[in-house]
């Protein structure tokens, strides 16, 4: 039975695998014989949330579940402009889960667990939070050797107009025209303060390395490649490195963003009551245990936010559009690639 739903599972979804680029996708069949299938489209590892999804399932052990993992772009678009059918559609592009809630294509969906989301954790009653990610500055304690690590953006610009030698090629940090992520968190740093600009400028006189991934840029400096990573996913670093004595995670004390991973429930979905109940698990007591215990993913916590005003959560607001706009996107990478660009 189970190879059965498993084969039919992949006979329906070959057609929309061929539409957009499809990075994986994982059938987790019942245990009953009743079931039914819930289908998620999601920018976030399979493996990082396989226990959301075991504990998911022990609950519910009548239901099966289609997951299916994209790049942030690919996700908005086959929900935008292809209209394909998911129960729910998991992001940790802010602005591009903001983009499809505010054109209406995320239905409206309320319950006890996402009431109790603070107001900067959801939109409306459509867009909701399950995790909070603070995006760090990573450091390799030899390689800067005697040199003191930085805690603010003016400590880096210093460090680095100082000791061009020792960083050129030695910098990483997100490429903004081929991540969404790395456009986000670019245009929301620069939003928060004019040191960005001042940055970019430096380090695009020291031949940046460029990157689509936390992942890739957390394997370079392991591999020392890198000595500093630039904008980088804390939740991402701090399992990968906190047995690497080597490796400093830095929280900039001018200001850290906090990026916020979203759910929404499509309007074209099949099952939108069991993309309400795998959200509420998302955020229910049990689940937030799993994301920060197993999943190694912070849970939403306004306190940890309110103890550390260092700490800026990206709002759920119509804020995040602004640089979705085609212009002000050009504007902003010629920008970019021209502060890149200076020597």
């Amino acid at each position: 039975m189970r190879a059965i739903v498993l084969a039919l599972g992949l006979i329906l979804h070959a057609a929309f695998a061929a539409a957009f680029q499809v990075e994986e996708e994982t059938f987790f069949p019942a245990t009953g014989d009743e079931q039914r299938v819930l289908s998620i489209l999601s920018t976030t590892d399979t493996v990082i949330l396989r226990p959301l999804i075991a504990g998911f399932q022990a609950r519910r052990p009548d239901v099966a579940l289609r997951y299916t993992m994209a790049n942030s772009q690919a996700v908005y678009a086959a929900v935008h402009d292809e209209g394909l059918s998911f129960d729910l559609v998991i992001s940790s592009a802010m602005d591009l889960q903001m983009k499809l809630a505010n054109d209406g294509f995320a239905a409206p969906y309320g319950s006890t667990a996402t009431a109790g989301l603070p107001g900067w954790a959801r939109w409306q009653n459509r867009l909701f939070a399950f995790a909070q990610e603070n995006v760090v500055l990573i450091a390799s304690r030899s390689g800067l050797g005697d040199l003191r690590l930085p805690q603010t953006r003016r400590d880096l610009i210093e460090l680095l107009r100082d000791n061009p030698d020792r960083f050129r090629g030695k910098i990483g940090t997100y490429d903004p025209e081929l991540s969404g992520a790395g456009y986000l968190f670019a245009t929301q740093d620069a939003r928060q303060s004019d040191s960005f600009w001042r940055l970019a400028e430096v380090m695009g006189g020291l031949a940046p390395r460029l990157y689509t991934t936390s992942n890739e840029m957390i394997a370079d400096l392991k591999q020392g490649r890198l000595l500093l990573a630039y904008n980088a996913l804390g939740s991402y670093a701090e399992p990968r490195l906190a047995d690497d004595p080597d490796a400093a995670v830095i929280e900039l004390e001018d200001h850290t963003l906090t990026l916020l991973r979203t759910g929404l429930i499509p309007v074209a979905a099949e099952a939108p009551d069991l993309g309400g109940l795998f959200l509420d698990f998302l955020l229910e007591p049990e689940g937030q245990r799993l994301l920060r215990d197993e999943a190694g993913l912070p849970p939403i916590d306004e306190a940890a936010l309110s103890g550390r005003p260092h700490l800026r959560p990206m709002r759920l607001d119509p804020g995040l559009l602004v640089f979705l706009d085609g212009l002000k996107r050009r504007g902003f990478l010629d920008e970019w690639n021209a502060a890149l660009s200076r020597n």
